[in-house]
């Protein structure tokens, strides 16, 4: 595996709910132009961490967030920089596709609506992401309907075109396949292959499988604490760590 240059980095990353810590002593670094995908079993801290990154829990009262978080050099939570600007470079596709109650087309104007992108580039911006996206066969004629009318797996890749249109510098993928059948997960899969091409890309997953067919590199996460980091190949088949092994082997989950 190469050694490419660090795009986004968590370090000495400590999360509380209340009284709770979600993630302990977290050291992280994501390398750019790969996919990244954190493992471990449910409840972890995996999603939060992957959160941490965009800043999705400024809206939590009871959240309390140390460390540093770094695309490139940029401190994500230095005092001064908006929330809007660091979701334009770090986009975030969730678990569920959640398209706007809105047409195809406002799902992805939307973005561009907000940060302020002159309305005479927008159609072919917003055709782009669908080609990026591989749906733009699939729905150019029908740009003018519900996005919600569209089958999951292409509520999910519309959802992936509304982070691209932006053109962010990283993708963070929660789970993006969980709720989809293995047709529309292998879609999925191709697109986020192809995708890092241009882009840095973060995944949740809990498929063993997935990890090994699309992630460069591979984090494992146990109670909050990184339990082991590297090329997805030594992970699997060469763990320094026992507890990484009896994971990937399916011993416990």
């Amino acid at each position: 595996m190469t050694n490419k240059p660090i795009k986004l980095s968590g370090s000495s990353v400590n999360v509380w709910f209340g009284s709770k810590q979600v993630l302990k002593n977290i050291n992280v670094e994501f390398p750019r132009n790969q996919v990244t995908a954190l493992i471990g079993p449910s409840g972890c801290g995996k999603s939060t961490l992957l959160r941490s990154f965009n800043r999705m829990h400024d809206l939590s009262p009871d959240a309390r967030i140390e460390g540093e978080f770094l695309l490139e050099q940029q401190n994500l939570y230095e005092k001064g920089l908006s929330v809007t600007e660091v979701r334009r470079r770090i986009g975030m596709v969730f678990q569920k596709a959640n398209p706007f109650p809105k047409s195809i087309y406002e799902n992805i104007n939307y973005g561009l609506k907000i940060n302020d992108v002159p309305k005479n580039e927008r159609s072919e911006i917003i055709e782009n992401a669908l080609k990026e996206s591989y749906i733009w066969d699939e729905v150019k004629d029908e740009l003018q309907k519900p996005a919600t009318r569209l089958s999951g797996g292409q509520q999910q890749r519309l959802c992936i075109a509304r982070a691209v249109a932006l053109r962010p510098e990283v993708i963070l993928m929660d789970e993006p396949c969980s709720a989809l059948d293995p047709l529309s997960t292998l879609k999925i899969e191709e697109l986020i292959v192809k995708l890092k091409k241009d882009y840095t890309i973060v995944i949740v997953t809990h498929n063993m499988q997935q990890a090994q067919r699309i992630a460069d590199k591979t984090v494992f996460m146990y109670l909050g604490e990184v339990i082991e980091a590297g090329d997805t190949h030594t992970i699997f088949h060469n763990p320094k760590n026992e507890l990484t092994g009896n994971y990937v082997k399916g011993h416990f989950g």
